[in-house]
């Protein structure tokens, strides 16, 4: 089974002091001290941060606690397709070197085979990155992109590693608001109204993580103009494509913009239940000659990074061009699709709780009435129901949302865990008053 705490990480300063210095001494006397880097000290990253340590050293002390932080499928019983298990162990030694460093070519074209079905304009073999994870690529992405200062549009909620690779590669993360009384749409007028001449870049999570947003394609449409007006690129984060409910589908925004130089990304972590395989990728699409230094950045990159995990590379073709048997769940009667119903329910019918349902992927972003509870410090307050009732969720402003009045659920869990986590919250929110 997977670790449970994969949004546990230690503090990144580490000091070495002789037990016999006192804290005002410095620590000298030929030992080396380790602190943290100053670029860090704008980065951000609570959805591993804090609470999630807290409930980290509660378990190490004996303690049970309900996770519904964990976005990776595996600890909560989902599986890897038995094919996809099996391609990797039949090619494993068939990889034990390394590929180019953007990937091996069955992949590569696989994904381009796949951007083709999902019209996005212009792409080739050459146009396509695979990599550790998409977390890896957008890092990458950003590090080619931003000079000190420049500034990227990014939404709000986010996942909060893109505000953190903006802001380590020099760049300053500009939040639009996604509007909670629209089906958490962006807010078109707020996104305009926050470009100035610093502006490289805008970025959507479509699906979203944490809201369960799908955008439709007037949306997107609208934010295609918005780039076109001020000739910025477009980055769209599309991890939850193969996981929407409720008949839809999933638009690819670049597919609307091929007079645009637009980067996709996805992989399969999720839609394939292999999020410890580690394989993503991303897709140059469009007006890729308005890009050309870019793009140079970032083949010097990926070249100096040699290339991403080729056993992983290696079940690609398998995955994308097989049965997605991801979809069983997404229709009624399919776990994640009754999950998302009963927790939408549940949720809703908890006094000062209030939330939008979601479209796709499988997280939920209710709103608190901060007011009745007296909440003015979120992180608080998913401190004191990490104590109380041993349940562990991520504050709203983990996701770079500014005000103090939104958790996010994951609902991942079967259905009798999910009313247990419920049953704690209810109790919890009965008494609560920060």
């Amino acid at each position: 089974m997977e670790p449970q705490f994969d949004d546990d990480v230690q503090d990144p300063s580490f000091t070495d002091v002789p037990s016999s210095v006192t804290p005002e001494e410095p620590a000298t006397r030929g030992r080396r001290t380790f602190t943290k880097s100053h670029k860090l000290d704008n980065v951000l990253y609570d959805v591993r941060g804090p609470v999630v340590n807290e409930a980290a050293r509660m378990e190490a002390a004996g303690m049970h606690v309900m996770k519904l932080n964990i976005g990776n499928p595996a600890p909560f019983g989902f599986r890897t397709p038995d094919e996809v298990v099996y391609d990797m162990a039949q090619q494993l030694t068939d990889t034990e070197g390394y590929s180019a460093s953007k990937g091996l070519f069955s992949a590569r074209k696989a994904i381009m085979q796949y951007a083709q079905l999902k019209n996005l304009p212009n792409v080739g073999v050459e146009d396509i990155y695979t990599g550790n994870g998409v977390s890896e690529l957008i890092n990458l992405s950003m590090s080619a992109l931003l000079d000190n200062g420049d500034e990227v549009l990014l939404p709000a909620p986010d996942y909060p590693l893109w505000t953190a690779c903006v802001t380590l590669a020099g760049g300053r993360p500009v939040h639009y608001v996604c509007d909670e009384q629209s089906e958490w749409y962006p807010d078109i007028d707020d996104m305009r109204a926050k470009i100035t001449d610093r502006t490289k870049a805008i970025v959507i999570i479509n699906p979203n993580n944490p809201t369960g947003a799908l955008y439709p394609k007037e949306v997107l449409e609208q934010i295609v103009e918005v780039a076109r007006e001020h000739q910025l690129m477009i980055f769209s984060d599309e991890i939850y494509d193969r996981l929407v409910m409720d008949g839809l589908e999933h638009t690819s925004i670049a597919s609307l913009a091929p007079d645009l130089f637009c980067v996709t990304y996805s992989g399969l972590s999720k839609s394939h239940m292999i999020a410890g395989y580690r394989i993503g990728w991303m897709i140059l699409s469009g007006n890729k000659a308005i890009a050309k230094d870019y793009i140079e950045g970032l083949d010097m990159l990926t070249n100096m990074r040699i290339c991403s995990n080729v056993p992983a590379q290696s079940i690609v073709q398998t995955a994308l061009g097989g049965h997605q048997s991801v979809n069983d769940y997404l229709v009624p009667g399919g776990r994640i699709y009754e999950q998302r119903e009963y927790i939408y329910e549940a949720l809703n019918s908890i006094d000062g709780i209030t939330a939008v349902k979601p479209k796709a992927a499988f997280y939920i972003f209710p709103k608190i009435d901060v007011r009745k509870f007296n909440i003015h410090d979120d992180e608080q307050f998913a401190l004191d129901l990490l104590h109380d009732e041993k349940l562990l969720i991520v504050q709203g402003t983990g996701f770079n949302w500014k005000d103090p009045d939104h958790f996010r659920v994951v609902y991942l869990p079967r259905v009798e865990v999910l009313k247990g986590a419920v049953d704690k919250m209810t109790r919890f929110f009965s008494h609560y008053r920060q």
